[in-house]
């Protein structure tokens, strides 16, 4: 059996090199930081410790289980911060399944299932 030397590789032309059409820049991307227009606003509720408790609102479209809240103390005390821009917004919490308005607001309004929204405003 006789083994063939491999001959030595042709250097490629710019005809037979694929080059692509645009260059594609590598962008670094900076996690977001809040501007000026837009605040931490923290969300608080007293319930059951070991309940499971949502904050649902206009800023997340009503999604009963979008925005976890945490007891950290295991007291019963739960919250969760968000940054929302200027604005007026409505929100409920939702513990273990139950819709309910913030006891501790004071700005309500009436809603199309007729009980009522905590309303947050903003600044």
């Amino acid at each position: 059996m006789k083994i063939k030397a491999k001959s030595a590789a042709k250097p490629a032309t710019d005809a037979s090199v694929a080059t692509p059409a645009k260059a594609v820049k590598k962008v670094a991307k900076k996690a977001a930081k809040p501007s000026a227009k837009t605040q931490r606003v923290t969300f608080s509720v007293h319930a059951k410790p070991g309940s499971e408790v949502f904050l649902a609102g206009a800023f997340n479209d009503w999604n009963p289980s979008a925005k976890r809240m945490i007891d950290k103390q295991g007291d019963g005390l739960y919250a969760v911060t968000l940054t929302l821009a200027k604005g007026t917004y409505e929100y409920k919490f939702v513990i273990d399944g139950t819709w309910c308005a913030d006891p501790e607001c004071p700005d309500w309004v009436p809603n199309d299932h007729g009980t009522l929204n905590s309303v947050k405003n903003v600044e």
